[in-house]
């Protein structure tokens, strides 16, 4: 049965309208109702749903976009718009991180490890940014423009802030996901996601002494891959940092530490619903390898009790063979002068985002030297039975357990280096 909770929200209507209302976002005024407002995204028409204003209201982020919907009416140039969208973003961020990391007022009942508000809250403020009528004229690139600042400002993009070096102090990025797959259960939760929340601006303790944590999050979405959103994000702090890997959610019960990643696409949709079936496109397409490689300590990772579930070193991959011919799976890597098909961890975004980061990683000619790669975690699963409340026990526990235990595998890495 749906809780009193999901009850009280299958009220909210849906649609484009229901979107505008619940989300407090304004329409269009007599002056403007001719005007063709650019549509919203497959992503943030399912903001109007019963579940997501649930998650909002539990957590206190229901208030998000009507604030921002109020303070963005107000602005009555673009330059004072952009400093709208730019200071509001990083103070989702901000206040996502504090609630998660149990600064503030919760909000709601809703547990502070969960990484949904800040998903939720950020489409409702996209939302509004895209159908925004202001009193001035604006064109699409600007609009455009306004959407990228807040993407990167509310995912902790633009908050990357590792202290100067210091004896002893190791620097550590970690990146993240949005839920994903949303149109099978709406209720998704991303375990990475809550990871970048649970770690930003942390110190891990390790064998080999502190760690300072920097985290990001990255969007389900093609798109943005294609636009080189990751290398923007990473290029300018590569080079300082001492470790680095990317999250993503990937098998039911297991971590797997990807050993190689690969450059292809496999075409399974976004939050968008679009599919991509085609070679991972990177600047400098001449000299892009099909494979890349992680530099993470597998082996010390692998061997460390580092919390309830198995953690692996995954070598397998999809390839087609040298000379040609069918895709072939590769339990041990793949083979010289083949063509990637799959990585270890599959031909999705998280496959991406790790070929991309490693990828980057090369040419900045840091391979012999910083370690870096990427981590599946395993599926959150909520409890058996639970098919409609939005959190249960058990889902709270395997999120806290899979977010300590990354925090773990960090901490064998960082103090087995290479």
């Amino acid at each position: 049965m749906r809780s009193a909770h999901s009850a009280r929200f299958l009220r909210v209507r849906v649609g484009v309208l229901g979107l505008a209302l619940s989300a407090g976002l304004a329409l269009p005024t007599a002056a403007t109702a001719t005007e063709a407002a650019p549509a919203l995204t497959a992503e943030e028409q399912r903001l109007a749903q019963a579940v997501p204003q649930e998650i909002l209201a539990r957590s206190g982020f229901d208030a998000v976009a009507p604030r921002f919907a109020r303070l963005l009416a107000d602005s009555h140039s673009y330059a004072r718009a952009h400093q709208i969208v730019a200071r509001e973003g990083a103070a989702l961020w901000r206040r996502a991180v504090d609630r998660v990391q149990g600064r503030g007022p919760a909000g709601g009942d809703l547990s502070r490890d969960d990484d949904r508000p800040l998903y939720w809250a950020r489409l409702g403020m996209t939302s509004h940014v895209r159908t925004w009528q202001p009193d001035f004229a604006i064109t699409d690139a600007r609009r455009s423009a306004l959407l990228a600042v807040l993407e990167r400002t509310s995912r902790g993009q633009s908050d990357l802030r590792h202290p100067h070096r210091a004896k002893g102090l190791k620097r550590v990025l970690v990146t993240g996901f949005d839920p994903f797959t949303l149109d099978r259960d709406i209720r998704i939760s991303n375990p990475s996601g809550a990871t970048a929340l649970a770690l930003d601006g942390t110190v891990i303790r390790t064998a080999d002494g502190p760690a300072r944590v920097e985290t990001a999050v990255f969007p389900v979405r093609w798109r943005d891959f294609a636009d080189l959103t990751v290398e923007r994000a990473l290029r300018p702090y590569l080079p300082d940092v001492d470790l680095f890997t990317t999250v993503s959610q990937g098998r039911v019960g297991r971590f797997d530490v990807e050993r190689t990643n690969g450059a292809w696409r496999g075409g399974f949709p976004d939050n968008e619903n679009i599919g991509r079936t085609e070679t991972v496109p990177v600047a400098d397409p001449a000299s892009q390898p099909q494979w890349t490689t992680t530099t993470l300590p597998y082996a010390a990772i692998v061997a460390a009790d580092t919390g309830r579930f198995p953690v692996y070193d995954n070598t397998g991959v999809t390839e087609i063979p040298a000379g040609g011919g069918e895709p072939v799976v590769r339990p041990d890597g793949p083979t010289e002068g083949s063509t990637a098909r799959a990585g270890g961890g599959g031909d999705y975004l998280s496959n991406e985002i790790a070929y991309r980061a490693t990828l980057l990683r090369d040419r900045l000619g840091l391979r012999d030297s910083l370690p870096g790669g990427h981590v599946h975690t395993p599926v959150l699963q909520f409890a058996a039975g639970n098919t409609q409340d939005v959190t249960d026990p058990e889902f709270v526990r395997n999120r806290l357990d899979i977010v300590a235990q990354v925090r773990s595998i960090l901490a064998v890495a960082v103090a087995a280096g290479r």
